[in-house]
């Protein structure tokens, strides 16, 4: 570890540059995210495609940002952070422009993967110009600021979505997005001064980088493929590239990914570890409550959003003062105590059924966003504050890994349930109380991972 105050401290301007256009870009693409949960009914009607093909519409943008967000993580570190949040924040919102005027599945979903590739590129990179340009005095409450900019996102997006898909249509969610993005980009390229690439100098791994993507690629498509024989085998496969990927890294000179981190480095270790369990548990929950709200209760989109936007409220209105307090407290045993309020949120919801009253399903988001509250930030600044300069860009876009897996983990969750009781068939009537058993089956699996992800969160804090 360095001395924090030995560092160059930086001025209000950089500072603020910095985090405006990271948290125009933490609304964004969360926004983008949780207004599409509440449109995907819409999109499934016009496209005509079943509730599991709409998966794919989050899986493909996940897919891509998973596979790509370590190697420009460690190009950003080299080369600096700026110009590939920038470049990334660019590429995000073309392909937002772009997909406003979509008239096939096919290219929506391609779209989407080049999405993900610009998400990648910033997610790599905001936090970790946060943590360059903040000391480690203001780096709990500048994270808890940002994260709160994710939670605004989330609860802007089931809220606005549903008012734009319900009046004037789904398209209109990218065209809003579109001029969100537009502004970062502006603040990055022309007011952020500064490109942080303290590892400026050392040599890419491409070798590495070219075994982690089809490894990423494996492991992911395998799990939103289950229970199906060409999901397993895929995650199997997925699984052995990313074993060969490990070896790889330990006998590079400059590796794609410190591999020393995670096995030499407990609180690292740990904190990605409890990320990857507290996103494989939670991240469904927003996409089955909006087909089981509209489908099940007869919600319009706007009505449903409506529901939904209690959990990212709840999330947006501590997540600062949550990493405020992770910059006096122990930030793990923080975290720790907010994966058992999403757990406790998840057994609520283990028990809704078609007569299950609204006020309940609030009750269980409202316990699920504190969860997430308490978590995020605390967790991030462990994670952030483990780890020397030259590392910044690569930590968090190993913590954003993880996140996109856990994420698509949980997607796949979902998705399995919906395979093994309804299969491909559209959820209609005839169906309703299969689809049901699907959404208590995949919150069932969802709460008793999250208690085993309590223990190992803990852990960190024994080390």
């Amino acid at each position: 570890m360095i001395n924090e105050n030995t560092l160059h401290e930086y001025d209000s301007e950089t500072k603020n540059a910095a985090l405006i256009s990271a948290m125009i870009a933490a609304f964004s693409m969360s926004f983008m995210g949780s207004s599409l949960n509440v449109a995907l009914p819409s999109i499934g009607k016009e496209f005509g495609v079943s509730a599991l093909f709409l998966g794919w519409i989050a899986t493909s943008y996940l897919l891509s940002s998973a596979i790509f967000q370590v190697p420009f993580g460690r190009l950003a570190d080299i080369y600096g952070r700026r110009r590939y949040f920038t470049l990334g924040m660019i590429i995000f919102t073309l392909s937002s422009l772009a997909t406003v005027f979509v008239t096939n599945v096919v290219l929506f979903i391609t779209l989407r993967v080049v999405q993900g590739i610009g998400g990648s590129m910033v997610f790599g990179t905001g936090v970790a110009i946060l943590t360059s340009v903040f000391n480690a005095r203001e780096r709990g409450k500048v994270l808890g600021l940002n994260v709160a900019a994710v939670y605004t996102g989330l609860s802007a997006g089931p809220f606005l979505g549903g008012i734009l898909t319900q009046n004037f249509g789904w398209r209109y969610i990218f065209l809003l997005n579109t001029s969100m993005c537009a502004a970062a980009v502006f603040f990055a390229a022309f007011k952020m001064k500064g490109e942080w690439a303290e590892s400026g100098g050392e040599s890419f791994d491409l070798i590495g980088s070219l075994i982690f993507a089809p490894g990423m690629f494996f492991l992911i498509f395998g799990l939103s493929s289950l229970p199906s024989t060409t999901g397993a085998a895929a995650l199997i496969l997925g699984i052995l590239l990313l074993i060969l990927f490990v070896i790889v890294e330990f006998r590079i000179k400059h590796p794609v990914m410190n591999m020393k981190l995670f096995f030499h480095n407990a609180v690292f270790a740990f904190s990605n570890l409890a990320a990857l369990i507290h996103y494989a548990s939670s991240f469904a929950v927003s996409f089955l409550l909006s087909l089981y709200l509209q489908y099940v209760k007869g919600f319009s989109p706007q009505a449903a959003g409506l529901v939904l936007m209690i959990q990212p409220v709840i999330m947006m209105a501590f997540a600062p003062a949550a990493g405020k307090l992770s910059d006096r407290f122990n930030p793990g045993k923080i975290a720790s105590s907010g994966m058992a309020m999403t757990a406790a949120g998840l057994l609520m919801l283990v028990f809704i059924n078609a007569q299950t009253p609204v006020y309940y399903t609030a009750a269980a988001l409202i316990f699920i966003g504190f969860g997430f509250a308490f978590f995020s930030s605390p967790n991030t600044n462990a994670v952030m504050s483990s780890v020397e300069r030259k590392d910044y860009s690569i930590a968090s876009a190993a913590l954003g890994t993880m996140r996109v897996t856990g994420q698509m983990t949980g997607l796949a969750i979902g998705m399995m349930a919906l395979s093994i009781f309804i299969g491909t068939a559209k959820i209609e009537p005839s169906n309703m109380g299969e689809f049901i058993k699907a959404v208590q089956a995949a919150f069932m699996l969802s709460a008793a991972l999250c208690i085993t992800g309590i223990f190992a969160s803990l852990q960190r804090n024994k080390r």
